[in-house]
């Protein structure tokens, strides 16, 4: 079969100009009042680092997947608990634990400080650390040139070929030109559509640009006011049908369809505002129910401590009860056992030698994997 050589994509004039936004309108209304409702839920959780926790490690598994991991958060969780996995699913575990811990720093960074080339790279820098794309300069932008396509295909195959290193300091540049500009004529949902899509045009990185693109979806809406924490958890809806999402990126790269993106994105962004709201919902439902029942059964002022553990850390050791809440083997022991035999903990493999067994808050995946 013969090949026809993919030119660099030329620059894309960005922001795009004379966009005629009409037949979108109803969209861009429906987009707002679905993040309007969920940003409204998100203000009234007394403790959202804990219950939102569970639905970040959720989104950073189903990120990740689309670029091919296999891992789940469930295992995540177990690996931090001391299971053992093979090198290769433990290769993978990392890579969700990058895009956990990313999220948190730059949406800790953003509280204070506004979008720049320099947190680009440390968010990158964060996302490859110690894992299959480490050797690729992280937070490093590339000096070569790269291409997208199936695995392991030459740039004759490519179905993308970014645009050419030399050409990354203006267009980054203007990219958070974008960014940081005030511009009330122009819906934030729209801006956030646009920098997705540019920064994935752009290609800046070596590795991890689709997992960074899809971390500047919650932090530029956080950083526009548009929710008050970086907590609208979009993979699910790009990964369930990844071939659209790749396609219409593809078509403003190819006819400047930028429309049809906007039109796509506002779609993603509804699905998941009204999906993110019944999974907190459900989540602080949950919290409220298992706090009224943890209480009854320990009769202890450690209850709360240990609802919070079971939220936060979803699978555990039965020993971290002991060092975490910093009592007694024997009580924490007892306690484990207590939520074990009411049903609130199920035992996931049962101690053996000096491993301690490992337990699993079911109730919590009942409702996460709907993500």
């Amino acid at each position: 079969m013969r090949y026809t050589l993919m030119k660099p994509c030329s620059p894309l004039l960005f922001p795009p100009k004379d966009l005629v936004l009409e037949p979108v309108i109803a969209l861009v209304g429906k987009a707002n009042a679905c993040l309007s409702r969920y940003d409204g839920l998100l203000e009234s959780l007394v403790n959202p680092e804990i219950l939102l926790s569970p639905l970040l490690m959720k989104e950073a598994e189903l990120s990740s997947r689309i670029e091919g991991t296999i891992a789940t958060a469930n295992e995540v969780y177990q690996q931090q608990a001391g299971e053992e996995f093979e090198p290769e699913k433990k290769a993978d575990i990392q890579e969700i634990l990058n895009y956990h811990n990313t999220l948190r720093t730059a949406g800790q960074i953003l509280a204070e400080q506004p979008v720049s080339l320099h947190l680009i790279r440390q968010m990158h820098e964060i996302l490859m650390q110690g894992v299959r794309g480490k050797g690729k300069n992280p937070g490093k932008f590339r000096d070569t040139q790269n291409w997208i396509g199936p695995g392991g295909c030459s740039i004759e195959e490519a179905t993308y070929v970014p645009p050419p290193p030399t050409a990354l300091n203006d267009l980054l540049e203007g990219f958070i030109s974008f960014i940081n500009i005030q511009d009330d004529k122009l819906d934030p949902i729209i801006q956030t559509a646009l920098v997705h899509a540019q920064f994935e045009l752009i290609h800046p990185f070596d590795d991890g640009n689709g997992r960074i693109g899809r971390l500047l979806i919650p932090l530029f809406l956080m950083k526009k006011g548009c929710i008050v924490s970086p907590s609208l958890y979009i993979s699910r809806y790009f990964e369930a049908d990844r071939d659209t999402y790749i396609d219409k990126l593809e078509q403003v790269s190819s006819k400047g369809d930028w429309l049809g993106w906007i039109q796509y994105f506002l779609g993603a962004l509804i699905d998941q505002a009204e999906r993110n709201l019944q999974l907190v919902r459900q989540i602080n439902e949950l919290y409220e129910t298992k706090k009224r029942q943890i209480s009854e059964l320990l009769r202890s002022d450690k209850s709360i401590y240990i609802l919070d553990m079971l939220f936060d850390s979803p699978v555990f050791g039965a020993n971290e009860v002991h060092r975490r809440l910093d009592i007694q083997r024997q009580r924490a022991a007892q306690y484990v056992r207590t939520l074990k035999n009411a049903g609130v903990i199920i035992e996931l493999r049962p101690a053996s030698g000096r491993r301690a067994a490992l337990m699993s808050f079911e109730d919590l995946w009942k409702i996460t994997d709907q993500q």
